[in-house]
């Protein structure tokens, strides 16, 4: 459950709470007597028997017995703790059903109950909700409203919270920032489950402005803006980066959930560009708990355009210029197949499995002669390709005539981008398929034969 974390610290989340309850009942009936009671002697008798009942079942029925036959007695303030105190003996005994029912018992009595016990019930309810609750009940959604509802009325009567003595207004700020983020947690976590999105991001942004470092809710707040209609899967990834820089339970599994993401929300060619850009949204989001509206990464349909309206020579001229505009090409074609590229062989680096023909590709064939130095790295396998997956149908098969190709030869081949060096720039090539029509005949010389356009 979203809300099981905040069970193991219920002592240092509502200490205030129970600062507030220390000392709210008459210990004698002398000591009650001598500051002039404004109640019976039967009442205050009635009253000891409830609180020294030690099973809460006799305890729980003697109260009810109390409101029942003194419904405005004055010692009702001191009846709410004892109330309190046997929803907590359910609740340790992990009798929920009950504990849940003992905090409905003591709400149901309003404004009978003082704001402390009410939110004292509230937050044993809320735990026990935690602990307890079936999404598949078939009244699950009205469970969960029903502690929504409660939650936000504990946010409402908080600020009437009155401060203990001994405690400074600094403390007891402080301890309220944490009480708030304890309630709003419950409406966010309720919200989420009943797909009201937005209510779950108005509630743990408030969680988040007072406890800024709470990397679970962090987390739950990018679930909630992805699970929008229409989603906000920037604003999702930011937060769950955020998270992931708060250390996040399992944040090894949530990163590699965001990379999973930006993946799905890119659908780039190759996949290993999402390192950098993940790695550049875990370092801005670590200090800033709201996206910068600058920051943004390219969706599919962004690369998809870019891809189709690419030719080797505008992926030439984007990439070789560098900054945001080489990103985004390079992210939409990278591993992408190019039919009919055509160039210049600079040099031949041959090994014995394939041969590395460096070739300048140029705008113009006045560029292509003119050039010395090359601009592509083409990768032509002269040997099957140890590294290519068995059975592999679209491999291509080896082309050991490639071998009579050399320098100053004209080359036209297809093949696959798979990296490029912007400095010195040099595009790399492999799935290369040479146009055998290129390839000068076995113990002929090569003809030179400038390649088409």
């Amino acid at each position: 459950m979203i809300m099981r974390k905040y069970l193991s610290a219920t002592a240092l989340i509502l200490a205030c709470l129970a600062w507030a309850s220390i000392g709210a009942r008459p210990a004698t009936a002398q000591a009650a007597q001598s500051s002039q009671p404004t109640y019976t002697m039967q009442e205050y008798n009635s009253f000891q028997a409830c609180q020294a009942e030690k099973d809460p079942v006799s305890k729980m029925n003697c109260l009810d017995g109390y409101m029942t036959k003194y419904p405005n007695s004055t010692l009702l303030k001191y009846i709410g703790p004892l109330y309190v105190q046997v929803c907590g003996q359910y609740a340790q005994a992990k009798d929920y059903e009950h504990a849940i029912s003992c905090a409905d018992r003591i709400l149901g009595l309003g404004d009978k109950m003082d704001v402390t016990v009410q939110l004292q019930a509230i937050q044993l309810r809320i735990q026990a909700f935690s602990a307890s609750f079936n999404a598949s009940a078939a009244d699950a959604n009205a469970q969960l409203t029903k502690e929504r509802d409660d939650a936000a009325l504990a946010v409402q009567l908080l600020p009437k919270l009155p401060k203990p003595d001994k405690v400074t207004d600094e403390q007891f700020d402080a301890q309220k920032k944490q009480i708030a983020a304890f309630f709003n947690s419950a409406i966010a976590a309720a919200d989420f489950q009943l797909k009201d999105y937005p209510g779950a991001i108005a509630a743990y942004k408030v969680v988040l402005a007072n406890t800024p470092t709470d990397a679970l809710a962090e987390y739950r707040l990018g679930l909630a803006y992805m699970a929008l209609t229409p989603p906000q899967p920037l604003d999702g990834m930011w937060a769950v980066a955020r998270a992931i820089d708060l250390k996040v339970p399992d944040a090894d599994k949530v990163k590699d959930y965001l990379r999973k993401t930006m993946i799905n929300y890119e659908q780039p060619t190759c996949d290993s560009l999402i390192d950098g850009q993940l790695n550049e949204l875990l370092q801005l989001a670590q200090n800033t708990p709201e996206r910068p509206a600058t920051y943004s990464i390219p969706a599919a349909a962004d690369l998809l355009k870019i891809a189709q309206s690419s030719t080797i020579v505008t992926v030439l001229q984007d990439l070789s210029g560098g900054g945001d505009k080489a990103t985004m090409t390079w992210l939409a074609i990278c591993g992408a197949e190019f039919p009919e590229v055509v160039g210049k062989i600079i040099d031949v680096q041959k090994s014995d499995a394939y041969v590395d023909f460096m070739v300048y590709f140029g705008a113009t064939q006045a560029d292509v002669e003119a050039a010395t130095t090359a601009n592509m790295d083409v990768k032509v396998w002269i040997a099957p390709n140890p590294n290519a997956p068995a059975g592999g149908a679209s491999e291509i098969p080896p082309q050991p005539d490639v071998v009579r190709l050399d320098k100053g030869d004209p080359i036209r081949f297809s093949g696959t981008l798979v990296a490029y060096d912007p400095s010195p720039f040099m595009l790399h090539w492999d799935k290369v398929k040479v146009d055998p029509t290129i390839i000068p005949e076995k113990g002929k010389a090569p003809t030179h034969r400038k390649p088409g356009r």
